[in-house]
């Protein structure tokens, strides 16, 4: 299942089952595990740990140096999870020891094609970006957040649980869970409802979500107000999900 064409270090540890393409080339401190599969002209370099069942296309850069004027070659990492498939041309730089050395990723997410996730970023699972979607360094991308076509995000933020920027938005600030936002710079524009649907909750969850929204954007109360009244529907998971977003916020919120 390795094409003769291929290109693998002697170093590196590939399971049984793995599926490598011509003209790949994988160095020496790379891991990847069973079924995941590797087409041609993909390079993945390391340190780099890559789980079970993903599939990478070709032109993708995976496990490269991070792009920081900072980095002198230190000995930094990446880890991707399970299940997720990165598209064509799609690029992912390992940490820097000024942060955690660590970009992290986690499974069944897709990246499509010529996206960017750059350096000690952390991607959760069940995340979707959009091609040509971009990430500067550290940012936080948690479960089932999506970020539409070239939406670009500052270093440092936090994109919060199944939230959604659209189409070319320029996030600045950390997004709330569960809020929809678009535009340069981003704005709120309500809350992500697709997404909401899909996790089919109930129309009480909905209902909560709702007045959470309108309390946190559309009642023109201070920040430290809204989410002390948002606390009085928090027996709601989904409120407790968008709380612990907005109290996990260091950048501020988009608002």
């Amino acid at each position: 299942m390795i094409h003769k064409l291929a290109n693998i270090d002697s170093k590196a540890k590939i399971d049984e089952g793995v599926s490598i393409g011509p003209y790949a080339i994988v160095g020496s401190e790379v891991e990847i595990k069973k079924g995941t599969i590797i087409h041609s002209h993909v390079v993945i370099d390391g340190p780099s740990k890559i789980g079970s069942d993903n599939e990478i296309f070709q032109f993708a850069s995976v496990g490269g140096d991070p792009q920081d004027k900072k980095y002198e070659g230190e000995k930094t990492y990446l880890e991707i999870g399970n299940q997720n498939i990165i598209r064509e041309g799609v690029t992912i730089n390992r940490g820097t020891i000024q942060e955690e050395s660590l970009t992290k990723i986690g499974s069944r997410n897709l990246f499509m094609a010529y996206s960017h996730i750059a350096h000690d970023c952390r991607i959760e699972d069940d995340v979707v970006m959009v091609n040509n979607s971009a990430l500067a360094g550290c940012v936080t991308m948690k479960k089932g957040s999506i970020l539409g076509g070239f939406a670009l995000v500052h270093q440092f933020c936090n994109i919060g649980e199944y939230s959604f920027a659209a189409m070319g938005s320029a996030v600045t600030k950390d997004i709330p869970a569960f809020i929809r936002v678009s535009g340069n710079p981003a704005k709120p524009r309500g809350l992500n409802t697709t997404g909401i649907q899909r996790l089919e909750i109930s129309k009480e969850n909905y209902s909560a979500l709702k007045e959470a929204y309108k309390i946190l954007y559309l009642r023109k109360s201070q920040l430290d107000e809204a989410k002390e009244e948002i606390k009085s529907i928090e027996s709601f998971p989904e409120i407790k999900i968008l709380l612990k977003s907005l109290s996990e916020s260091k950048r501020g919120i988009i608002r």
